[in-house]
């Protein structure tokens, strides 16, 4: 159940990247986030749901156009915390960017995101 409950929080994360619009990011991630999020990405600690819509944001306008992200894995939750992996293409197999996060949920909602991005590379 723990794991189901995991998946769909990060399901509703990623779905975030995919929004139709920008306006719906702001929504689809406080389904899937704590207020107080901590998210550890490229650039640092930062807290909160606005500090991750700007990072899925700036994600989702790639100087390429808007690309996908996706879950590329089941969701491996041996304990407290879940990892997953995901891929990001932007438009006619652009850039790739492929990596994993790590998220810890309280309350079925994730409060804590940490992001392990690999290479960018063209996708296969």
């Amino acid at each position: 159940m723990q794991a189901e409950t995991a998946q769909s929080a990060i399901d509703t994360f990623i779905s975030a990247f995919n929004a139709s619009q920008d306006t719906y990011v702001t929504s689809l991630l406080s389904q899937a986030l704590t207020s107080d999020v901590v998210f550890w990405g490229p650039l640092g600690r930062r807290e909160g749901i606005e500090a991750v819509e700007r990072f899925v944001l700036d994600i989702r306008r790639h100087p390429a156009g808007v690309g996908t992200m996706v879950r590329c894995s089941g969701v491996d939750m041996p304990d407290e915390w879940a990892r997953y992996r995901w891929v990001f293409t932007t438009p006619d197999g652009g850039p790739r960017l492929a990596g994993t996060d790590v998220v810890h949920l309280r309350r079925s909602l994730i409060d804590q995101i940490i992001v392990f991005a690999g290479d960018i590379r063209p996708s296969a």
